[in-house]
């Protein structure tokens, strides 16, 4: 074994290179994992998009209201509203004989926080719904959702929607 010695001499250079070395190692380790992180929550949110969607197109109510946290703020174009008035609102429009027929999403972009605790997906929304006395209605919705990890769930905390203009000849 070679003496550690303060001045200088190769136990020294020789600590010195294995922190050089340790230290290098840990850089390398937390940059994988950070580039990793961004892109293992994205599929995290583009499948959790996938499962509230599919609850929302089979009109499964106790399902699709599983991934919004109870905190949530939501934009419509009726005006915003909470989780328990959007809950009860749109249950009553369900009971009704209201539903949705199709629901498609396209466009869909997630932006990951660097701290990967939060997501933001949004995307274009081809939806058609039965509305009691109006009918069948075709529409495209702009859809933001904004998703934070609290406590190991992924939850809804803002949602997003609004219609998107329609474009002569289109």
């Amino acid at each position: 074994m070679i003496p550690l010695r303060r001045d200088g001499a190769p136990g020294d250079r020789i600590m010195m290179s294995w922190k050089i070395a340790g230290l290098a190692l840990l850089t390398v380790l937390a940059t994988t994992s950070a580039a990793a992180a961004p892109a293992s929550t994205e599929a995290r949110i583009r499948a959790l998009e996938a499962k509230v969607n599919t609850a929302y197109a089979a009109n499964d109510l106790p399902t699709y209201f599983t991934y919004y946290a109870d905190d949530l703020r939501a934009l419509f174009p009726e005006g915003p509203t909470t989780l328990p008035a959007y809950n009860a609102d749109w249950t009553a429009f369900i009971k009704s004989g209201g539903a949705i027929l199709s629901f498609k999403d396209s466009d869909m972009r997630v932006q990951v926080s660097p701290s990967g605790d939060a997501a933001i997906a949004s995307y274009l929304a081809a939806v058609t719904t039965r509305t009691p006395g109006k009918g069948d209605v075709a529409t495209t919705y702009a859809e933001t959702d904004v998703w934070f990890l609290r406590h190991g769930q992924w939850k809804i905390v803002e949602i997003h929607y609004s219609e998107t203009p329609k474009v002569e000849g289109k």
